[in-house]
């Protein structure tokens, strides 16, 4: 077995530990995007949406806009219609976008599509629009997935977000609040009725948009 010097050795040991630490800080740079700055209390804020947004079945400080608004000291204008679909809180956004100027932009909608069995494509190209236009503003868009209708989901308390949302986010790297509605709404203790949380839902609903905005970086 030939010799190999004590002091080769060490440098050969020094040398390979160095790689193998390098890949580690590469592995782990990639996989950790950097994180937005927290948006000050005062932002104007716009939550774009049905139903879900506009707080059927609640009073309007019960609702997640207000909510949030009283959680993080922003402005949140509530911009949900009951029943609206995404032509047509699209057709509606530009006013809405010129009225207050907002920095950050939640889109909830699709729900109200899938309901009326509106092709699917539809609805992706409506989010495409939306975004396109909040992005133009200066805004940043944030996407909040809404569960697809699913007897079986309600009767076992396990309801998902439409796969179209996971899409979209990816397609235009947009962040994505996936679970939070359908987990509330998996819960019959917390809604008013098949499709709508009760207060306490839109109170868990927020807790959980704020664990996601911390992760984004919105949120300290």
């Amino acid at each position: 077995m030939p010799f190999l010097h004590p002091l080769r050795f060490d440098a050969v040991s020094l040398w390979r530990s160095c790689l193998l630490v390098a890949a580690l800080a590469l592995l782990t740079a990639c996989g950790n995007k950097p994180k937005d700055e927290p948006l000050p209390p005062g932002s104007q804020v716009l939550a774009l949406g049905d139903s879900l947004t506009a707080g059927y079945g609640v009073a309007p400080d019960e609702a997640w806009p207000s909510l949030l608004a009283g959680k993080t000291g922003w402005t949140v204008i509530n911009g949900g219609i009951n029943g609206n679909t995404s032509s047509d809180a699209l057709a509606r956004l530009p006013s809405l976008l010129e009225e207050h100027k907002p920095v950050l932009v939640f889109i909830t909608l699709g729900g109200n599509d899938m309901l009326r069995h509106i092709p699917a494509q539809e609805t992706i190209t409506n989010l495409e629009k939306m975004i396109a236009l909040v992005r133009v503003r200066g805004a940043k868009p944030i996407i909040l997935a809404t569960p697809k209708p699913s007897i079986a989901g309600a009767v076992f308390q396990n309801l998902s977000a439409a796969e179209f949302y996971r899409d979209v986010a990816k397609a235009q790297q947009v962040p994505l609040i996936e679970d939070a509605i359908a987990d509330v709404l998996s819960d019959p203790r917390l809604k008013v009725d098949q499709l709508h949380p009760n207060a306490a839902g839109h109170q868990l609903l927020t807790e959980k948009i704020l664990d996601e905005l911390r992760k984004i970086g919105l949120v300290r």
